[in-house]
């Protein structure tokens, strides 16, 4: 597990990758809203989101996915594939990327038991399996606990259910603050690339993005600027309006 770098290149930052699994995402059946939320979620915490990736329901390819982003990053969050259906293979294929065994959580089979008594299947209990080694998390207002494996934080993929485990444990996560900052100009990227790759060059530890807007009458780029230095990304964002033409600002944020 590396610590990632965030805007600004902060070794201190810490970094996470996102693997959303599921047939449905790729044939274009579900569209996915749970990497957006969890991109989202993150940046405000403060963890800088390094991948997303959107792989199928093969054990093969999650277990190889999943060994390579724990690797990679502080935090990995799956979304999908721990129902108890033929497809739902997230536990079975993050067990065979890090060479354990699938078993079945004491906890969680007294769960289901309690839950469903003498209506206990073969498909219910699925569900109270997990990569060995495996813990679970409890947390006010989770109900269902949420599967810890290492650094993986194994999350369901239907939104509602993904959106209330993690917003239960999120402050876990919150790191130090990234400050944005945004300036709306009326122009062509090529009228200000110049000028700002010379705010870039002289102010590498903010991290400058640029995005045309299209069909908007009021401006037609957003120039982002991002620093866990809230006085270093201030110096920077002055520079550069400095060197605008004042005409083209429209107003910062």
């Amino acid at each position: 597990m590396k610590s990632g770098s965030g805007p600004g290149g902060d070794n201190a930052s810490r970094s996470a990758g996102i693997l959303i699994i599921g047939n449905e995402i790729l044939s274009g059946k579900v569209k996915d809203s749970n990497s957006s939320f969890l991109a989202t979620e993150l940046r405000t915490l403060g963890v800088s989101v390094m991948r997303i990736s959107v792989i199928p329901d093969d054990v093969e390819v999650i277990g190889k996915a999943a060994l390579e982003f724990s690797e990679a990053h502080d935090f990995v969050f799956t979304s999908g594939g721990v129902g108890p259906t033929h497809d739902d293979v997230t536990m079975e294929g993050i067990a065979k990327g890090f060479n354990v065994k699938v078993i079945p959580h004491p906890e969680l089979v007294a769960h289901f038991h309690s839950l469903y008594g003498d209506r206990v299947n073969p498909a219910i209990m699925k569900m109270a399996e997990v990569p060995e080694g495996a813990e679970l998390i409890h947390a006010p207002g989770m109900g269902f606990p949420l599967v810890l494996f290492r650094n993986i934080f194994i999350l369901p993929g239907i939104p509602q259910y993904l959106i209330k485990k993690f917003s239960a444990i999120k402050e876990r996560f919150r790191s130090p603050a990234i400050h944005l900052r945004r300036l709306f100009l009326r122009a062509n990227e090529s009228d200000i690339a110049e000028i700002l790759d010379s705010v870039v060059a002289t102010h590498r530890d903010v991290s400058f993005g640029s995005y045309p807007i299209l069909e908007n009458p009021e401006y037609s780029i957003i120039v982002t600027a991002e620093s866990r230095s809230e006085d270093t990304l201030t110096r920077s964002v002055t520079e550069l309006i400095s060197k605008l033409p004042r005409a083209i600002l429209v107003r910062t944020e």
